[in-house]
């Protein structure tokens, strides 16, 4: 285990793991919580506020925390913004950097990015519980190599280190159509909607934990992208609930981010769905298997058609 850290990443895709390696694979199936955007603006169920407080009682009831905020401060121009991230805070959660403007790195001036950067780590600074984080929004890191280059530099030389999610998904997807379906004055489903949400979730992580398992010969500690929407508030005692009975272990984001995967940085520019798939791909994965239902909208669609969730 973890010896590519130490030799360099292998290809070894079509490895397999002597029974031993699975058990202690299995016996360490270790995921954090992390939520991007925040402080988001009300949604098709709740307000800012009140998806605030529905977030910090439903970890709370599930004993999940903490969990990992990356804040984005433009939207503190939201009302109630910036008090709605203290409260987190006050809650026992952390607080990280996801940009001031929540731009693409491909798109953006190299220095205009970098500036971007140090505008939200003013906004942030008085908040409890910061950790010096940076997430890349769009887990855009950047294109050419040159760019994404001179941005790992900048975040070194301020300390921060890339706040990476190893499991992907477009939980941020579902919520839109959530919101559109209630602006069409559809009827919701709810019960239904939260089969597809930890569904697709789940998926997401096995999808995940077996790339892992079968490109990198290890299972680290997994970090699942979630976002502060409605959808989250909802459901997030039941995503929890569906991890534990998985055999998952809910952990603190230091400890997901102690992980001595978190010190092996990516060569491939395809860092898109994350860590754990730029490794991959380093260490041989074809990147058109990147591919499962909870990135895929016509299958997410599909799901939501098939299940009847807005009628």
């Amino acid at each position: 285990m973890f010896l590519f850290l130490m030799l360099g990443l292998a290809s070894c895709a079509d490895s397999t793991l002597a029974p031993a390696a699975v058990e202690e694979a299995v016996a360490s199936k270790r995921i954090a919580l992390s939520f991007d955007d925040a402080p988001k603006n009300d949604g098709p169920r709740f307000t800012g506020d009140e998806r605030g407080a529905r977030l910090i009682e439903g970890l709370d009831a599930a004993n999940a925390g903490p969990v990992v905020f990356f804040v984005t401060t433009s939207h503190f121009e939201i009302p109630g913004g910036r008090e709605r991230v203290t409260r987190y805070a006050e809650a026992g959660h952390l607080i990280a950097n996801h940009s001031h403007l929540h731009s693409w790195l491909k798109r953006t001036d190299t220095d205009e990015y970098i500036n971007d950067i140090d505008q939200a780590e003013e906004l942030l600074q008085g908040f409890s519980n910061r950790r010096a984080w940076f997430r890349f929004p769009y887990l855009d890191e950047g294109t050419p190599i040159e760019k994404r280059d001179a941005v790992r530099t900048a975040l070194t030389a301020r300390g921060l280190k890339n706040g990476y999610v190893t499991v992907d998904n477009y939980d941020w997807y579902l919520d839109a159509k959530w919101n559109e379906a209630v602006q069409q004055g559809r009827r919701v489903d709810i019960d239904a909607l939260r089969g597809v949400y930890v569904d697709m979730l789940m998926g997401a992580v096995a999808f995940f934990e077996d790339m892992a398992i079968e490109s990198l010969d290890q299972t680290p500690a997994q970090v699942i992208l979630l976002h502060e929407n409605d959808v989250a508030a909802m459901f997030i005692g039941d995503l929890v609930a569906a991890l534990r009975a998985d055999g998952w272990t809910i952990v603190s984001p230091d400890e997901a981010y102690s992980d001595p995967i978190s010190k092996v940085v990516p060569k491939t520019l395809m860092t898109r769905q994350g860590h754990v798939a730029a490794l991959a791909v380093d260490a041989g994965l074809n990147p058109r298997t990147l591919t499962h239902l909870a990135i895929e909208e016509t299958q997410i669609d599909a799901l939501l058609e098939e299940r009847e969730v807005f009628k």
